[in-house]
């Protein structure tokens, strides 16, 4: 019987995954389901599996089935990123060290803002409004490729997760009455005050919020020709 995740096991996780701590990552996903925070924790994961960390190759193997049978965009990225972690196969993109949830915040954050740029150099994500005329480096060498433009794709999908959300809600009153606060405009405030009368329905849906998010941000990248991976500090 796993656990549910708490706010203090998905501070663990994000430690784990921030230090590259294989075998702290492995022993949450163990007491946890992984279902929940496979996008969020793959990328710690496949470090495990190049490192050859007892047990995460097995791990690996259990989690790129859960994510083949999800089907989730950017499941199948990084399912074969974890397949290949191991060696047998070279990795077909190209990694950068970019962080899934700021790509996303450019990717679907607020269209009056613009999207953004990510630096090839470092994966830094750069929101449109950070920048100014001089900050693109108009003088670097005609063909320098160091930005990666990122547009900004609004919120339709962030609207699909919730509507998709609603549909794994158990309680039936709680269900139509979230169907009925995304309709018209002040959607999202009005699913978000509604959640907060079930803590453990909010803290759920933040849950496959991200990871949804996080695996939309995979999946862009990766048609751009790129896979996240940790700061090679670690």
């Amino acid at each position: 019987m796993t656990e549910a995740w708490t706010d203090h096991a998905l501070k663990a996780l994000r430690a784990a995954c921030h230090t590259a701590n294989g075998p702290s990552l492995l022993a949450l996903l163990r007491m946890h389901d992984p279902a929940g925070v496979l996008q969020q924790c793959g990328d710690a994961l496949t470090a495990a599996v190049s490192r050859s960390v007892p047990g995460a190759q097995q791990t690996a193997t259990e989690c790129t089935t859960t994510l083949r049978e999800r089907g989730w965009p950017g499941d199948e990225v990084l399912a074969w990123q974890l397949d290949t972690a191991g060696g047998g196969a070279d990795y077909v993109l190209r990694p950068l060290p970019v962080d899934l949830e700021e790509l996303s915040g450019l990717l679907e954050g607020d269209p009056a803002w613009g999207g953004g740029r990510i630096d090839l150099d470092t994966g830094e994500c750069r929101p449109a409004l950070a920048d100014t005329d001089e900050s693109w480096d108009e003088d670097e060498p005609e063909g320098t490729e160091r930005w990666l433009h990122v547009p900004c794709e609004g919120s339709r999908d962030a609207y699909r997760d919730m509507e998709d959300f609603i549909t794994t809600v158990d309680d039936q009153d709680l269900a139509r009455y979230l169907g009925i606060a995304i309709q018209g405009p002040g959607a999202f405030r009005r699913f978000k005050d509604m959640l907060a009368t079930s803590p453990a329905q909010l803290q759920r849906y933040w849950l496959f919020s991200a990871e949804r998010q996080h695996g939309r941000a995979r999946a862009w990248l990766a048609d751009q020709g790129y896979r996240p991976a940790l700061p090679t500090s670690h």
